[in-house]
Parts: C-alpha cells; structure tokens; sequence
C-alpha cells in the first residue's frame, strides 16, 4: 500500500453533480457542465463531461459522452449517473429548460464503453405529468440483482411532517430502459432546515423546501438514501439521509435535525457541498463521498471526495476538507 496526499477540489473545472464509477480498476466520473447547467448547449453534437483516473485523485477530462438529443427536447442536461448491466452502459439524465418552460423529464441513453460514446434511446423514461419538474436520477441495484430508479418530482401540497417543494421518489427498472407505472415516495423534506427560498403559485407566495440528489447505499442490511437538502446556491445546502429496512421503503428521517449530518459548510472554507456519489478508493477498503462545492467566488461548482465512515449513529464524512489529506492506493 502506498500512501499519498490530495487537496479538494480534486477537478478544478466545473463539474456539478458528480458521479463516479469504476470498471476495470479505471475511475470514470460524469456531471453537469456549465453548458449544460445554462443551458447553452443548442447546436452541440456532444453534451455531459467524462473525466478519467486511475486513482480517484487526477483527473482527466476524455470527451462529451452523450451524441446530444434533438435541440427541441431543450439546452440543459443535469445530473447525469450510470449503470453497468452485462457489458452495457446506461446513462441517466434529465433534459430540459425551465427557463423556456421546457419542463425537464428523464432519460437514458446506452454506450458499450465506459466513456461512451452514449446515444439516447429515443423514448422518456419518466416523462412529466402529474409529478412536474423531474430530475437528479440515480439508478440502484439490489442484492438480487433488481436496478430501481430513485429521482426527483414536486409536491404541492403539505401531508404531515412533509413540507411544500422537492422530493425523491423511486421506480422499479424494467429492462434498464422502462420504469415501472408504481411510483413510492421515498423522502420529501420535513425539517426547517430543507427551506430554501420562496416561489409564487396562485398568486401566493409559498416557502418552498428542497431534498434532492438521492444516492442509495446499502449497509449491513440496512439502505440509506443521501441526499442534498436546502437551495443549492447557499451554505446551507448540504448532505443528510434518510434510512429503511427495504429497499423501497417506508425511509425514516428525523424532524429534529436542525442541520446537514453527512457533510455540511464550513464558513470561509467550503461552501454548499452536495449532490453525492459514494464509491470504493484505491485501497478497495476505504469508502468515499464524492461531491461538488463552490469555489470562493461562487462561480463554479467542482468535485470534492473525503472518506465515508459507518458509526453506530449513521455514515458520517471525516470532511469536508480543504488542506492535504492522507488516501491509501492500493
């Protein structure tokens, strides 16, 4: 074992939503662009940044991995995630353009190589309904080899401890290109700290709560969904979960946490960190996070990683850090 040093953020261009995979012993990761945060990408053959590495340390950007869709489906494309199913590659996406009132739904597109190129199927995955705005798909398999398909939708309405605004929901995969028709609600935000902002509906001002970027992961029996609660353009946002015995639910969150307990802002030093994925270091022991925060200025989101721990009270991240870390490689 050798051991090194690394100094967030581990990608310095933006990246936005990070996700990280490895095949082969090689790491890829895929996020959301600043072309396609904007919605600036009319009139690209390519859209989604792939980056490479072979330490989860230095990254290498390779290409734009999605042959970009018709122009008409809209400019931005967010929160991009893959699976791997018997020698295939499946991307997960959103597509759309609020500020055109071109409603964002999902989508996925298929590649036989890790770094595409990934050509869309043709057909929505989870198209907008009765759920409005989706996004931040996650794709998930369980023990028995059963992906699921956990995003996120909008609720207007109260129900208890569950307040107005974003919340993840989740779907059975059919064959990795359909979702099934049952929908189960998986966490909607519950806590004061989930507020974010307020939006107008009918006239009414209504304060408007966000949990959003799930990321599943199961532990010793046990799944846990991370998520990103808060507006993602403040200190506030940052990672909590939310826990069940099945993978569909029912997820129990506590209405007391005044705070995010994975992975939260340090003044001055790293602000909003969220939207995670979770993957094995180099080591093949250690687990890490990994996620966006902005830089000084605000202006650019970019991918961070800090070891995940499992304590007796839930994962914790011994992060966010800012100076040199100590990483295994293996």
């Amino acid at each position: 074992m050798k051991q090194r040093t690394y100094i967030n953020p581990v990608y310095e261009r933006y990246l936005a939503d990070p996700f990280v995979w490895r095949h082969e012993g090689v790491y890829y990761a895929i996020g959301t662009g600043r072309a396609e945060a904007d919605g600036t990408t009319y009139g690209q053959s390519h859209v989604i940044p792939l980056l490479r590495s072979t330490d989860l340390l230095e990254w290498q950007y390779v290409r734009d991995a999605l042959v970009r869709p018709p122009d008409e489906l809209g400019g931005q494309f967010w929160a991009p995630a893959v699976a791997v199913q018997d020698g295939r590659f499946y991307m997960y996406y959103s597509v759309g353009h609020w500020e055109r009132g071109i409603m964002h739904h999902l989508r996925v597109a298929v590649a036989d190589q890790p770094d595409g190129p990934y050509h869309d199927t043709g057909e929505p995955l989870v198209v907008v309904g009765d759920e409005g705005f989706v996004y931040d798909a996650h794709p998930f398999q369980d023990d028995d080899g059963q992906w699921y398909l956990f995003y996120n939708r909008h609720f207007w309405e109260r129900d208890g401890d569950a307040r107005v605004g974003e919340g993840i929901v989740a779907r059975r995969l059919i064959g990795m290109t359909r979702a099934s028709d049952d929908c189960v609600t998986v966490v909607r935000p519950h806590a004061d700290w989930h507020r974010g902002m307020q939006v107008t509906r009918d006239g009414q001002a209504v304060d408007w709560h966000t949990v959003e970027g799930a990321c599943v992961v199961k532990h010793d029996g046990r799944y846990y969904c991370l998520f990103s609660g808060s507006y993602w353009m403040t200190e506030q946002y940052g990672v909590d979960y939310v826990v069940s015995d099945q993978v569909l639910g029912p997820y129990g969150g506590d209405i007391t946490i005044t705070g995010p307990r994975v992975l939260r802002s340090v003044p001055d030093c790293v602000r909003g960190p969220g939207h995670n994925s979770v993957v094995l270091g180099p080591n093949n022991e250690t687990w890490y996070i990994v996620y966006h925060a902005w830089d000084a200025s605000m202006q650019t989101r970019q991918m961070w990683i800090d070891p995940l721990s499992w304590t007796g009270d839930g994962p914790r991240c011994l992060g966010p850090t800012w100076t040199a870390a100590p990483i295994t490689i293996g």
